[in-house]
């Protein structure tokens, strides 16, 4: 009998890729204007310039283990020194990371710009936080879960980051019971401990616990490795690769029949 239903939050429930793509999109657009480039093109090589980048930091291993991706660095203030010194160091490093990243990518399509570079890095946290997306059917399945189950968000990221992107979508919140974030936990997903408080938090045993995400290597992986239920949320049609969900769903409401058939 399920009890409990965990679900992630970015590219579960919130469609954080279409976020980023439209902020880069509107921000590349300003290029276009100036400088008469591929707005496509620039994406790429911003992308590409942010992941290496990031990469260099002393920061890089705690923003794996918390979950807190490169394009997240481009927007996000970190303003959570309370939780890790790490973020402390983020907090510096952010605004130089965003400026660099926007700078070289310009100067890979041949512009050399510095103060327009800083320009477009100033932009597009502007226009990730007009872009908060929602799968159209979040909120009807959160509506017909609640009351039935617990309902408890279990993500990765800074709190403070975290947090903005639940004040930007307020409708979602008030759905669940309990909300765990990695980064006031110390530990992301998929690692077990973050699992196994979650369950500690809930009050219910992992054989009555089912976790819906959609990544493979986080969501699924930590499940597994505690032994509780999973749902892959494949909506991209991506390959399973070495991780085995449970079940696998292209849509959320898919998550009824399997609910209803672990309670029979």
């Amino acid at each position: 009998m399920i009890q409990a239903v965990v679900f992630d939050l970015d590219d579960t429930l919130l469609w954080d890729k279409k976020s980023v793509r439209e902020a880069f999109k509107a921000t590349c657009r300003i290029a276009e204007e100036k400088y008469n480039v591929d707005p496509e093109k620039l994406e790429e090589v911003v992308r590409e310039e942010a992941k290496k980048l990031y990469a260099t930091y002393e920061t890089y291993e705690f923003t794996k283990n918390i979950g807190i991706n490169p394009f997240e660095g481009l927007w996000g203030d970190f303003l959570d020194d309370e939780h890790h010194e790490q973020f402390q160091k983020m907090k510096e490093i952010v605004p130089t990371y965003r400026k660099e990243a926007w700078i070289r990518g310009l100067k890979r399509i041949g512009i050399e710009d510095k103060a327009f570079g800083e320009k477009l890095a100033e932009q597009f946290p502007i226009e990730r936080k007009k872009n908060p997306f929602l799968y159209e059917e979040s909120l009807r399945v959160l509506e017909e879960l609640q009351g039935e189950y617990k309902l408890i968000l279990l993500t990765n990221g800074s709190p403070n980051l975290q947090n903005n992107k639940l004040e930007m979508t307020p409708e979602l919140a008030p759905y669940f019971d309990d909300i765990i974030i990695s980064g006031a936990f110390g530990k992301g997903k998929p690692d077990p401990s973050i699992f196994e408080h979650a369950l500690d938090r809930m009050g219910v045993s992992k054989d009555r616990v089912i976790m819906v995400g959609d990544n493979l290597n986080t969501d699924i992986l930590g499940a597994t490795r505690v032994g509780m239920k999973s749902v892959w949320i494949n909506r991209e049609n991506k390959e399973k690769l070495d991780v085995e969900p449970d079940y696998e769903i292209e849509h959320l409401k898919e998550l009824f029949p399997i609910l209803d058939s672990l309670n029979k």
